[in-house]
């Protein structure tokens, strides 16, 4: 198969597995969607789903957030591991979300990157997720299928974005984001398929008898 090739099955087949993908992190809207999204960094989603609703319990608007001590948050998520940085992230974001943004979540990527604890791949996700705007947010785990399914050269998370996205289609991103994840998880894992066992492996290369190499994100 021709990459576009490739592409295009993948696209076919994830969309039969799982149509209508539901979003991981629980949330009730932008904001909490954004917290948790930043304290799923390094971390899984189920630990993150145990820790916010006590979290959000405690506060759960900008206003409220920013109400509370850094040290208040950090015993809260410390499950979710860096808890000293995304806990003055966290009430730091919500102070800025007060000041610039009348306590609203920017719609805009480049605005959530203005915010501490929010880097590229948080801020793609919440404009995907929070509110439809079309982005391929490419985490280590969308960076590793990526390159088995010889979609990108995984130079870089940002070479693989910007490939993938040259590759589907503009209003399937948001979606196949949520898909590459979930089949991830369940059929081409680091540890279940190095690149030579699951459908979409053998489908895209039938010929390959070797594990896959990728590079890290």
């Amino acid at each position: 198969m021709l990459k576009q090739e490739r592409a295009n099955f993948i696209g076919k087949r994830l969309q039969e597995l799982y149509p209508q993908p539901p979003i991981p992190l629980q949330h009730q809207d932008p904001y909490t969607l954004l917290i948790a999204v930043l304290l799923s960094a390094q971390c899984t989603d189920e630990r993150v789903n145990q820790v916010t609703p006590h979290l959000f319990m405690l506060a759960n608007t900008p206003a409220d957030m920013a109400s509370k001590t850094v040290d208040e948050v950090q015993q809260i998520i410390r499950p979710c591991g860096l808890a000293p940085q995304k806990a003055k992230a966290i009430v730091r974001l919500s102070e800025m979300l007060m000041e610039q943004y009348e306590s609203e979540v920017p719609r805009d990527i480049a605005a959530l990157e203005t915010l501490p604890g929010v880097g590229h791949k948080t801020a793609s996700v919440v404009v995907a997720q929070a509110f439809g705007e079309p982005s391929f947010p490419v985490d280590t785990h969308i960076h590793r299928l990526a390159q088995r399914w010889g979609l990108t050269n995984g130079r870089s998370v940002t070479q693989t974005e910007r490939d993938l996205k040259k590759l589907f289609p503009r209003e399937s991103w948001n979606a196949l984001h949520l898909q590459f994840i979930y089949y991830g998880r369940e059929h081409c894992s680091a540890r279940g398929c190095d690149g030579t066992v699951c459908e979409i492996c053998t489908t895209c290369y039938p010929r390959r008898k070797r594990p896959v190499q990728t590079r890290k994100a």
